[in-house]
């Protein structure tokens, strides 16, 4: 199992400590930096601000939004980062959600499996260096009835593969996951629930006659050092109701719906009505304990060495960590799980 740091969003007066991070992260042998984007700073101009200072460590899109580049135009930025960083660029996709898709970018939160689907068959054949030709239901090139013609990425990137990833919660979505894309990018990753969400994936590697060999799984999770597990979890609380709560409506929050499918009905409920009612620090004390010791590393040294040994059990071959506190805690914290990394034997 390798190590990777999740940066998150910038451009929130944490830029300097970001770019700190991913100094520290390149020197201690890191394997990735993933990046994120929602509807403030992109993805792709801050891994081009990352590459140009490091040397080692991958860069990786956590993730780029289907909806908010054309796929030709997803192909260009990739070619170009993988270009600019001397082959260290991962390419992350993910379908974002309802209200960010059509209230941000203005495209239909429509059949999102059809069209990613499309999406990537688009941006491989454009980095495969092919005329781009494509008939589907949600993207045509060229447009028949003009002047486009089919044309070939004039970039030619520093691998014939770049790898990609999709960030996926539901279980259709897992499935089109191992189909097609070469890694999972998971959030509130659970050791105890894995096996359901690997086996979806697994089934879509098997369409394709593929086995788990090679493919790199890859759960983001918050890492809080500290002697008393539960008062770790305490300072992570808003960000699990944030997403259990807020992220989408009450009809279509897929982060919800994932808290149920992990035994957690009762309490998502009861996190979402609060937290949709503006009682933020209610929401935030109702999520269970559990559900934070499950999806986190929380704890000492030697618990965080448990955790990452039941977690490279359950499947995980990239652990990305969001070390917390300030700045110099972050920094402390990458080389914690360095540290317990190497207790725990399961390092690679």
């Amino acid at each position: 199992m390798k190590l990777g740091l999740n940066m998150g969003y910038w451009g929130m007066g944490n830029d300097a400590a970001n770019l700190a991070l991913a100094k520290e992260a390149d020197a201690l042998g890191y394997n990735v930096a993933w990046v994120a984007e929602a509807y403030g700073s992109d993805a792709a101009t801050i891994l081009s601000w990352v590459a140009a200072q490091t040397t080692q460590i991958d860069i990786g899109s956590a993730i780029f939004q289907i909806p908010g580049r054309t796929p030709a135009n997803c192909a260009m930025t990739a070619a170009t980062l993988d270009s600019l960083s001397g082959g260290r660029f991962r390419l992350g996709l993910g379908v974002s959600g309802p209200q960010v898709s059509e209230g941000w970018h203005g495209v239909r939160f429509d059949k999102p499996l059809e069209r990613t689907r499309e999406y990537v068959d688009i941006v491989n054949m454009a980095l495969r260096r092919e005329r781009v030709k494509y008939q589907g239901k949600h993207y045509v090139l060229p447009l028949p009835d003009g002047p486009g013609k089919a044309l070939q990425l004039t970039v030619h990137p520093v691998r014939d593969h770049i790898p990609t990833y999709l960030a996926s919660v539901g279980p259709k979505n897992l499935e089109l996951t191992g189909e097609l894309f070469d890694g999972w990018l998971a959030i509130f990753y659970s050791p105890e629930y894995a096996k359901e969400s690997l086996a979806h994936i697994e089934t879509g590697r098997a369409k394709v006659g593929k086995t788990m060999e090679g493919f790199d799984v890859v759960p983001s999770m918050p890492m809080i050092v500290g002697d008393d597990q539960r008062a770790c979890a305490d300072t992570i609380r808003w960000y699990a109701a944030l997403y259990i709560g807020g992220m989408g409506s009450r009809e279509k929050n897929f982060y919800n719906q994932l808290a149920v499918r992990m035994g957690f009905e009762a309490a998502a409920k009861e996190v979402q009505d609060l937290y949709l009612d503006k009682k933020y620090d209610e929401a935030a004390a109702a999520v269970p304990f559990e559900f934070l010791e499950q999806t986190a590393l929380l704890g000492s040294k030697e618990q965080i060495a448990e955790k990452m040994q039941v977690l490279a059990a359950s499947g995980v071959t990239t652990l990305t960590i969001t070390p917390g506190g300030s700045p110099e805690e972050q920094k402390a914290g990458l080389r914690t799980a360095v540290e317990a990394l190497e207790l725990s034997g399961v390092g690679s």
